[in-house]
């Protein structure tokens, strides 16, 4: 569909309505009651880099898979400036979050070659793509991290991923075309919309559908559930409800009317509140879950799409796929505050989560041998493995002499002073390791027992693990000629 073609939704009175779509480009709209389904990610869009993103600080972003730009934008909502921007190619429409902030996943609605995107949060890089379904949609990850689901419209299908071998370990059948996707809190299900009338309830014990919960006449978008669990939240954008499902049961008990053609859901933490994008009133409905009654609506820009808490929990983010913008909004007061753009062209989903800072254990290990050549010397050779996860860029490791020594014959990046010599080491991958080495001549060394201490005075990124830091060797000296190690 290109810009300046209609949609057909309806009214709050019954009455049809027409009202210019942007364009999304490749994306084909499969319906004419409601937008395909809905991105739960993303945020802004901006030019594709020429090289690497920079790694971001560790703290709280958004994150934007735009669309049109084949990237994901990395936004810090302490500035609302785009702090990366990450080339992943194809259509990206969807991002997720592990658990542990170390990783983000991006689904594809690429018709053809589509695949998941395995991001490093802590270097802003794509490790890994996986191959799925045609035209995925929403995903969503396990609250212990081990598997990505993932809703192929194209395919009918919800891809299982297995996020350890980073492969797909199964595919689980189901109706119509899948959007909207949901992991229960405890992990237990998964909530699949589609372009009918239905929600497929996927069993993660055993992959299968277990139950398909009828939404009437009503084409489900999206769907979030309830921090407790208890119920589960679906948008309509074919009768402009939100529909309240008892996953007890596994029933509808009730439905809300919202704004026109509801999108994007967001159940707050406490679970009191639910908020809703409506793409066509370009405003979002405020519900309380106790009474399911709309309490305000905050009018935002224009084709508002998904919502994002940040993290925290006193702003909302709603992402305007019209305006291509972002709007702010202060839950205290329900009013837009504040709103910036520079997020590309048509922003769709959008969510928040928080980045880990890079980590890489070092451990140090020190070993000598006695040189039974002339002249007599002890020979040092000091190691340092990288157990993980990440690349070390830099680190430093001291070795201590015994008082009075001197080292000779030091390796490249090693320097001495006094009785101490220092290596410095560059760019060391995960589970590598890399070695230096240098001398004590037996003629500087009183007889007797000698200790040489080696410690990592330095490393970047962090290094989670100081107690293996350490390593020392010891030696006797029987003459100016000889020594045992």
């Amino acid at each position: 569909m290109s810009r300046g073609q209609r949609r057909e939704h309806v009214g709050a009175a019954g009455v049809r309505c027409t009202r210019a779509v942007p364009s999304l480009g490749r994306w084909k709209r499969r319906t004419t009651g409601a937008l395909s389904s809905l991105a739960l990610a993303a945020v802004a869009v901006v030019a594709v880099p020429s090289g690497p993103a920079a790694a971001v600080p560790s703290g709280p972003y958004l994150y934007v898979a735009g669309y049109g730009s084949g990237t994901v934008s990395v936004v810090d909502p302490a500035t609302d400036t785009v702090a990366a921007t990450i080339a992943v190619g194809g259509a990206p429409r969807s991002v997720a979050l592990a658990p542990d902030g170390t990783r983000a996943y991006v689904s594809d609605y690429s018709r053809n070659n589509s695949k998941v995107s395995v991001i490093d949060t802590t270097t802003d890089t794509v490790t890994a793509t996986i191959a799925t379904g045609k035209n995925q949609e929403q995903l969503s990850v396990t609250p212990d991290g081990s598997r990505v689901y993932v809703a192929n419209a194209g395919s009918a299908s919800v891809s299982v991923i297995d996020t350890a071998t980073e492969t797909v370990s199964s595919t689980v059948p189901v109706s119509g075309s899948p959007r909207g996707l949901a992991v229960s809190p405890d992990g237990s299900r998964v909530y699949v919309t589609d372009s009918g009338s239905t929600v497929s309830v996927i069993d993660t014990a055993t992959d299968t559908v277990s139950a398909t919960i009828g939404l009437g006449n009503s084409s489900g978008l999206a769907v979030a559930f309830a921090p407790d669990g208890a119920h589960a939240y679906v948008s309509s954008a074919g009768d402009n409800r939100l529909y309240v499902i008892d996953t007890a049961t596994e029933a509808v008990t009730a439905s809300v009317g919202v704004g026109l053609s509801p999108h994007g859901v967001l159940v707050t933490p406490d679970g009191s509140r639910v908020y809703v994008a409506n793409y066509f009133s370009n405003d979002v409905s405020v519900i309380d879950t106790a009474t399911n009654a709309v309490t305000a609506t905050i009018a935002v820009g224009q084709y508002p799409w998904e919502v994002a808490l940040q993290q925290g929990g006193d702003h909302l983010y709603v992402s305007n796929s019209g305006s291509n913008n972002v709007s702010v909004v202060a839950l205290a007061t329900n009013t837009v505050t504040s709103g910036f753009g520079g997020v590309g062209s048509t922003p769709l989903g959008i969510t928040s989560g928080v980045v880990r800072p890079a980590k890489a254990d070092l451990a140090v290990a020190l070993k000598a041998k006695a040189n039974a050549l002339l002249p007599g010397a002890i020979g040092y050779t000091l190691t340092v493995h990288n157990a993980g996860p990440n690349k070390a860029t830099s680190a430093k490791v001291t070795a201590t002499l015994p008082a009075g020594a001197s080292a000779t014959g030091l390796s490249p990046g090693c320097t001495a002073s006094g009785n101490t010599v220092v290596c410095a080491f560059a760019d060391i991958p995960a589970s590598t390791s890399v070695t230096a080495g240098f001398k004590l001549p037996l003629s500087l060394l009183n007889l007797g027992q000698i200790t040489v201490q080696a410690a990592r005075t330095a490393s970047s990124p962090t290094d989670p693990v100081p107690s293996n830091d350490t390593s020392s060797a010891s030696c006797t000296v029987i003459s100016i000629l000889l020594a045992t190690c």
